[in-house]
């Protein structure tokens, strides 16, 4: 400020532009004097952008995430953690019904459906911290225009993907594309990424008119989120990367062309947005009206590899080696062959543990096997011992088969239906015909 005049004098001037009074009669404190308002100016003008923003309604963020719990919960209550079908049922993004049956709502319906609820979780923590900047900052009718054009945007990327020519064509080729055309895929990232995408254009599009809080808040401040992502999704192949690929260059372009809310000012296109917002609403509920109509098309559930029956595989296997033991003791007793005895004992290590009776049967096998190897090997060796003794051993290893082999049936009947094994013929006491069939 000059000292002569009263009027305001730049730092780096060497002279007041009203008075002309020289420089030194400015004074190095009234150059504190300039700034210090120009600093508490923009602190205001930060504050009553954010105020003007921040205090408007997110209602539509708050309908889209019930709207997501709740249909996540109707699919678990329906089975979709064991059952895969049940997605399929309820709208999931499958190109081979799409393309046969013309189901055109499968575009729309995998938004608002989650796999599993670390799926849902992330992706509702997600619109719940992003979707309320977007619904403020461009109002409720762009943004429920912005999350369904940039959802079905991500789907219709997810079902271009679908290319078995292309999955394996090199890193890009597995990160972007897939083989099987009846493959499931549902979720909000792709709209989610679209709003991360509509962030980052505004940041840039608008940084000359935005605080400087907000500057680094959005633009170029949504580049790590991006690029984290993406990481992830280079990592973890079940990840549907063409469908968050998508929604993102939706939401970019979205945002390039539609301006935003800005605070105290009023636009003059309110109608035409309303009656967007009222289609893409309507859009959303025609398509799960679809569903319901077609939800018990018995045709879905063909599509679907059920997930295999992990505990029936084990003990598949585990009475795959029994078998083989059994095979072994009946050859060694009957024919003197002891040549399969450390096969199946090998086997029998390596096989799966169902429980503990199970367990123990398995044990008493092995038991039973180095008991008969022994006996074949203490004859052959003719070590003194005399043969009335080798004939008493083996007659008593045999009844011990033989009560072991009644354990075994007596499992099998009341364990096997679990698994889907169950006895076709009546076992064989006698260790001359010891073989049962199963």
């Amino acid at each position: 400020m000059c000292r002569n005049c009263g009027a305001l004098v730049g730092a780096n001037e060497t002279s007041c532009s009203a008075c002309g009074a020289a420089k030194d009669s400015v004074g190095a404190a009234a150059s504190e004097v300039v700034r210090e308002p120009q600093a508490q100016d923009y602190d205001h003008e930060t504050i009553r952008f954010a105020r003007a923003i921040l205090s408007r309604p997110y209602i539509f963020t708050i309908i889209f995430l019930i709207a997501n719990v709740f249909v996540f919960i109707l699919t678990a209550q329906a089975g979709a953690d064991d059952n895969p079908a049940v997605l399929i049922r309820f709208g999931a993004k499958v190109n081979s019904l799409i393309n046969a049956q013309h189901e055109w709502w499968r575009f729309v319906t995998p938004i608002f459906l989650h796999g599993g609820i670390a799926h849902i979780l992330m992706n509702m923590y997600g619109l719940w911290v992003i979707g309320p900047y977007v619904e403020r900052l461009y109002g409720s009718a762009k943004f429920v225009v912005f999350w369904v054009v940039t959802g079905v945007a991500g789907t219709v990327a997810s079902y271009l993907s679908v290319r078995p020519d292309m999955h394996n064509a090199g890193p890009i080729g597995r990160f972007l594309f897939k083989s099987d055309p009846n493959t499931i895929s549902v979720g909000a990232s792709g709209a989610l990424f679209g709003l991360i995408g509509v962030l980052f254009v505004f940041g840039i599009k608008f940084r000359r008119e935005l605080p400087e809080g907000f500057k680094r808040a959005f633009g170029t401040g949504m580049l790590p989120v991006i690029l984290l992502n993406i990481v992830i999704g280079y990592m973890v192949p079940v990840i549907d990367n063409a469908a968050h690929m998508g929604g993102l260059v939706a939401g970019v372009l979205l945002a390039l062309v539609v301006d935003y809310k800005r605070p105290d000012r009023s636009t003059g296109i309110a109608v035409f947005w309303h009656i967007l917002q009222a289609l893409a609403l309507a859009l959303i509920v025609v398509s799960f009206v679809m569903v319901v109509r077609h939800f018990n098309d018995q045709k879905y559930t063909a599509l679907v590899r059920q997930p295999p029956n992990t505990d029936a595989i084990n003990f598949n296997s585990y009475m795959g080696a029994i078998s083989k033991g059994e095979e072994a003791y009946v050859e060694a007793s009957n024919k003197g062959d002891k040549s399969k005895i450390d096969g199946a004992l090998t086997q029998l290590d390596s096989a799966p543990k169902i429980n503990e009776k199970t367990d123990a049967l398995r044990d008493e096998l092995k038991s039973l096997l180095t008991r008969m190897k022994e006996l074949e090997t203490t004859a052959k060796q003719g070590s003194g011992t005399p043969l009335r003794s080798s004939e008493k051993d083996k007659h008593k290893l045999d009844s011990d088969f033989e009560a072991w082999q009644k354990k075994v049936v007596e499992l099998i009947k009341t364990e096997g239906a679990k698994y889907g094994i169950k006895l076709t013929n009546p076992p064989e006491t006698d260790s001359s015909n010891s073989e049962k069939g199963k």
